[in-house]
């Protein structure tokens, strides 16, 4: 069993994406494409957004730093440190208003 130690984490994905051209940095901590469930820490730097995207499936968010908003269409949701969103089935936008980062947790089809 792996043991990962988030806040360690979040705050080197920070620093690299306040560095990085992007202005984010992720990591996957578990799955990739053969399985069912992924679960990835991205950090976004202040005033970062992740253009708008179709969810990939069942999805949530859980805001591990900083304060976010997700856009879809005309509903907004807004989340801080602990707050556990659901991505809903459509398209969506994700902005960090302050340096951020979330875990990303997809269930594929």
């Amino acid at each position: 069993m792996d043991t990962t130690r988030l806040p360690a984490l979040v705050d080197e994905l920070i620093a690299t994406a306040r560095d990085a051209h992007s202005r984010r940095a992720g990591h996957t901590l578990h799955g990739n494409s053969a399985r069912h469930l992924r679960q990835t820490v991205i950090a976004l730097a202040a005033s970062t957004e992740l253009g708008e995207h179709q969810s990939p499936g069942e999805a949530t968010l859980q805001v591990l730093r900083g304060d976010v908003t997700l856009t879809a269409g005309d509903d907004e949701w807004h989340g801080v440190a602990g707050d556990l969103i659901t991505i809903p089935d459509a398209r969506h936008n994700l902005r960090a208003n302050e340096d951020s980062a979330v875990l990303l947790t997809v269930l594929a089809n």
